[in-house]
């Protein structure tokens, strides 16, 4: 028996004991029959389209890498409008603002002691360029709290060298954000001791000769002066092995990743006017951009697909939600937010009609589990939603949980509310920034379930009369 089969099934017994155990209300319910009725015929439509896939697909095949601010970047901004245009969105358009660009250029690295052996790396957004190739000793750092103990020009002449351990594997991404702490900041120590380079395990939980890149953190605005290079993690645990042995260790590294100047770049705006109150905006979305190692097709060709498959399928029921559907193609993501930002400051006089924000850019497995962070109001629809997700494998999470995704923060932090349609995150920090983010990796099952769940939520939630935003 099939994914979708199965799930077809759960459906059907779905809507049976929902109308047996959730038919009675001591006040009007929160959605209607005919608004149940849509929600469960855009997830049936979901599950046997393949929208979302052909979208994911022509986006990193005809497209490819998409590294903000980059000619690519600009190629995908073309493809998104003309594909809002040909799925009929009522509104399609893009907002520019302006960013400056890194270029990651050529590198070379290689361990020359004890041995020479070749090390897969990649530089890291926001690092400088080598002067010349740098041939150096190594200082080894067992993690990032070593590093930042270290004095002032202590490291003078030297490469560091941070190790970490790898990520553990797990539904949430759990771990994430502690072991990035070597990527972001590890340079300013680094470089406040001297150090000619930094050298660290890249974040991820994958065991393969693939460096994970990303982009560090600015101090004050102020950018790294050294080359910063991850290193993928059988890497360093080779030059783990070899510093427990007491040996030596030393590397050569050339670098030609540089900052390029101020360049253009943009959201793709693509709207469902709202047929009742189409001044309130429900705004869904992913980023356009991706890193330059891959195709990006886990992050966040993914989430482009998912948002506007979704979106696609509501625009095809007879009429309009009541509140207009945005979908956003957020510009710039991985260098820094930057069109998450411009977008805010782009909309600061109109974001009290953003009545609620949420993005997909988990990868492309399925999703578990809805939160919200809206009103008591809102909070009782979310419920409801929930039970019509839950033949989909949803369950209901926190009814208090801010977030929304990575694009949404700049608005959640305004006050507009969000949900959050959290995937399975097992196998994400594998592929992430990684030349492995292609288009095989994405199961197309698994992707209709995320864009059958974001077509009946978003709906649900769009077409509700209830007050969203908490007062």
């Amino acid at each position: 028996m099939s994914r979708l089969t199965t799930i077809a099934k759960h459906l059907a017994f779905g809507a049976l004991m929902s109308a047996c155990s959730f038919g009675v209300f001591a006040e009007a319910p929160p959605i209607s029959d005919k608004q149940k009725k849509n929600a469960e015929a855009l997830i049936q439509k979901a599950l046997d389209s393949d929208l979302g896939f052909e979208i994911v697909e022509s986006l990193t095949t005809e497209i490819g890498p998409r590294l903000g601010g980059s000619e690519a970047e600009k190629r995908a901004r073309d493809w998104g409008v003309k594909l809002g245009q040909k799925l009929g969105f009522d509104r399609v358009g893009i907002e520019e603002f302006t960013m400056p660009f890194w270029d990651r250029g050529h590198l070379h690295i290689a361990m020359t002691a004890p041995y020479q052996q070749p090390l897969y790396g990649t530089a890291l957004g926001g690092a400088a360029p080598t002067k010349t190739q740098i041939d150096a000793d190594v200082v080894y750092f067992r993690d990032i709290h070593a590093l930042t103990d270290i004095q002032d020009g202590a490291l003078k002449g030297k490469i560091a060298f941070v190790d970490g351990d790898a990520m553990v594997k797990s539904q949430t991404g759990a771990g994430y954000s502690q072991a990035n702490q070597r990527r972001r900041v590890g340079w300013q120590h680094a470089q406040r001791g001297g150090a000619r380079a930094l050298v660290v395990r890249s974040v991820g939980s994958d065991s393969h000769r693939f460096p994970h890149s990303g982009m560090m953190s600015s101090d004050d605005g102020e950018w790294a002066e050294i080359p910063v290079i991850a290193i993928s993690n059988p890497d360093a645990d080779h030059l783990r092995r070899l510093h427990q042995l007491g040996k030596t260790l030393s590397l050569s590294l050339h670098s030609e990743s540089k900052w390029e100047g101020e360049v253009d770049s943009g959201n793709v705006i693509l709207d469902l006017i709202g047929s009742e109150k189409p001044e309130e905006i429900v705004l869904i979305g992913g980023h356009l951009d991706s890193w330059d190692l891959g195709t990006g097709a886990v992050d966040d060709g993914a989430g482009i697909a998912i948002t506007t498959a979704a979106a696609a399928l509501i625009a095809s029921l007879p009429e309009r939600p009541k509140r207009t559907i945005r979908v956003v193609m957020f510009g710039a993501e991985e260098v820094g937010l930057l069109g998450a930002f411009a977008y805010a400051k782009q909309h600061e006089n109109d974001l009290s009609n953003h009545v609620l924000a949420t993005e997909s850019d988990f990868g492309a497995q399925t999703i578990w589990q809805i939160v919200s962070n809206v009103n008591p109001e809102a909070t009782a629809l979310v419920d409801e939603i929930a039970k019509i997700l839950s033949p989909l494998g949803i369950v209901r999470g926190g009814s208090d949980v801010a977030g929304g995704g990575p694009d949404i923060i700049p608005l959640a932090a305004k006050g507009v509310p969000t949900i959050r349609l959290n995937q399975n995150g097992h196998d994400y920090f594998d592929l992430h920034h990684t030349p492995d983010d292609t288009l095989d990796k994405i199961d197309p099952d698994e992707l209709a379930q995320n864009i059958a769940a974001y077509a009946a939520s978003i709906y649900l939630l769009a077409d509700s009369a209830v007050e969203l935003k908490k007062n």
